[in-house]
């Protein structure tokens, strides 16, 4: 009459998943998962693409400079071991192990501007670097991956107090562009760098709610700053004279984008070849760093130099597909900081090779040879990684800042057309 309970099918067995914290309001249903392994994928073979090049390059870089066939493949290796353990620690470390990292790297950006001035390498007029056991420090990098900590954790606060609308925030932003021009435009003469870094500030700023009109009055401070580092320093303005007309003095001024527009001219459709081309051979300068992209025009033509592009554009897709599925907004400001460091030094690289901006001397992302760049934006790119594994999922709102963080903001994101169902989980990272 009755079923025996040994005989009764079994229920199926529902996957665990974490809980929200019990001092939250969101309702939000929590898993960890899978990692997004495309940006590993992407990442690996603009680093490989990059090796390739250098080493392809290293003979005539040698003949120029009368130094080894394998000094700057060997260094680059070396960067690329440090970049990839950067990359595994900051994968592994949970993002309440880097809210806590936030002053330390502040103070260490601080001590490392200070060092530059006092005991930096010169090089090109400026003090950017710095010598740390046989190998040369930008400190330009570290104040970017700084930057993009400390300001995901201001704005946050901002966010859980109501106050992202007010003075209180728009006065601290205004300082900080302030210092940036000041030290890293003005102090290292790095106005690449520090165009980078404000752009990373305007677009952590607009995507936490800054309103427009205040967003007006940075872009307008900015203008003038930007206006007085130019017309202030003589080989700015020569750079701007060659960019409205670089073929007017191809032999001074205009020599090197003149250079970078022989070099992706002569590649053509499929390019040279790696074992040929003349432009590193002395010719155009920079070849292994900042010129990078146009000696991949003269190696690969125009269908690799798609394809390259075409890699940058899957890795900033997948980013911006993270940013959409995050839902703690110290992760989701984390995301965004580092797509918009990496994509805005990509445009700004490419587009001064191609004649389409001036140029500035910042590397390309993954592929242009340097060490400390190399290292930083692996190390941002483990954070992307780590922020990666957690998904949730909330088919009614969107989540809340949990009390932790300060209190309780609604849609703020969701105004920046944040409109998907799934969210990353905060807790018990």
């Amino acid at each position: 009459m009755f079923k025996r309970a040994g005989n009764r099918p079994r229920r199926p067995r529902i996957p665990t998943r974490e809980k929200a914290p019990a001092d939250s309001e969101d309702t939000t249903a929590y898993r960890k998962h899978k990692p997004d392994y495309w940006l590993i994928i992407i990442s690996l073979l603009l680093l490989v693409i990059g090796i390739i090049v250098v080493y392809s390059i290293s003979p005539g870089l040698a003949a120029a400079q009368g130094i080894s066939e394998h000094y700057y493949v060997t260094k680059q290796l070396i960067a690329l071991v440090l970049g990839l353990t950067a990359f595994v620690f900051f994968s592994s470390l949970p993002l309440s192990a880097i809210k806590r990292l936030t002053r330390p790297l502040l103070w260490l950006s601080a001590i490392m501007v200070v060092a530059v001035q006092f005991f930096g390498q010169q090089a090109n007029g400026a003090y950017r670097w710095i010598q740390i056991a046989g190998f040369s420090f930008q400190v330009a990098e570290l104040i970017k991956f700084s930057l993009i900590v400390w300001l995901a954790g201001f704005l946050v606060q901002r966010l859980s107090r109501d106050e992202i609308s007010t003075d209180k925030t728009l006065k601290p932003l205004i300082v900080l562009i302030g210092l940036i021009g000041l030290v890293v435009a003005g102090l290292e003469s790095d106005l690449g760098s520090s165009g980078v870094m404000i752009a990373m500030v305007a677009v952590m700023s607009f995507s936490a709610g800054l309103p427009i009109k205040k967003i007006g009055i940075i872009a307008s401070i900015i203008l003038v700053l930007t206006t007085l580092a130019i017309s202030t320093t003589p080989y700015r303005r020569e750079r701007l004279v060659s960019f409205l007309n670089p073929t007017k003095n191809c032999q001074d001024e205009g020599y090197q984008s003149c250079q970078a527009l022989i070099a992706i001219g002569s590649g053509g459709i499929f390019g040279l070849g790696l074992a040929n081309g003349v432009q590193a051979y002395g010719y155009l300068p920079e070849a292994e760093n900042d010129s990078i992209f146009a000696i991949m025009g003269e190696k690969f033509g125009f269908v690799g130099l798609s394809i390259i592009i075409g890699l940058y554009a899957v890795l900033f897709s997948r980013m911006r597909r993270i940013i959409l599925r995050t839902s703690d907004y110290f992760s989701k400001l984390v995301v965004i900081g580092v797509l918009a460091w990496l994509s805005t030094q990509a445009v700004i690289n490419m587009g001064a090779m191609i004649g389409l901006l001036p140029l500035k001397g910042i590397t390309l992302p993954l592929v242009s040879y340097g060490g400390t760049s190399l290292v930083f934006i692996m190390s941002a790119l483990g954070l992307v990684f780590q922020i990666s594994r957690y998904t949730g999922y909330s088919p009614t709102r969107s989540p809340s800042l949990t009390e932790k963080e300060g209190g309780t903001v609604e849609g703020t994101f969701s105004r920046r057309r944040q409109r998907r169902p799934y969210y990353a989980a905060p807790s018990s990272r």
